[in-house]
């Protein structure tokens, strides 16, 4: 876990940070994962499968989109709480780089950010996606899945949904109750934190 602390007028470099366990380990597993499904892809190629070779092919591609699509949104928001501690807010921050919640009934496995302002606001992003069969799937046609939270005030919070339509990079949306969905982008975000400083 790696956690921050400014203060009104420091600039990054002086900030304290505290660096913990647990994102070592995750960074090994994420590439033996990789490490075995290329030997699998190779494997499958060798004995004339190629479609188990284009399936792992795709996996592959799609766990890249996925982990570009995860930072994006975590340093998104580490970027906006160091605007704001520049301009004097007094903000923390911790990373968790090993982190898992639910979504219905599937475990997201991933990262979680917490931004937490004076002694009871928090602001927490959580953003991961399946790793095993076992820990579900990503419904509505997604790569994976995010959670903002507002702890204490729960009408600001927001589920979004990483897509990938053709070629283009992927991009987070917003999952309204009512099934729509919009572009998540830095305007969104900074009212995230604007309401989290308020």
């Amino acid at each position: 876990m790696i956690t921050s602390r400014a203060r009104a007028g420091e600039g990054y470099g002086a900030r304290d940070r505290e660096i913990g366990g647990g994102a070592g380990e995750m960074n090994e597993l994420d590439a033996e994962w990789e490490r075995r499904v290329a030997q699998a892809a190779e494997g499958a190629r060798a004995a004339g499968r190629a479609d188990v070779a284009d399936y792992l092919a795709l996996r592959a591609t799609n766990d890249l989109a996925r982990a570009v699509g995860v930072a994006w949104l975590l340093d998104l928001f580490t970027a906006l709480a160091d605007e704001a501690m520049l301009r004097g807010a007094d903000l923390r921050l911790a990373r968790d780089d090993a982190h898992s919640f639910r979504v219905s009934r599937s475990t997201m496995t991933g990262e979680r950010l917490t931004l937490s302002a004076g002694l009871v606001r928090t602001l927490t992003v959580e953003a991961g996606w399946p790793r095993t069969p076992r820990d579900g799937i990503v419904r509505g046609n997604g790569l994976a899945r995010a959670r903002l939270t507002h702890f204490g005030d729960r009408a600001p919070d927001e589920e979004l949904l990483l897509v990938r339509a053709g070629d283009a990079a992927p991009r987070w949306l917003t999952l309204s109750e009512s099934g729509a969905r919009t572009d998540f982008d830095e305007p969104r975000a900074r009212e995230h934190v604007a309401k989290l400083i308020g």
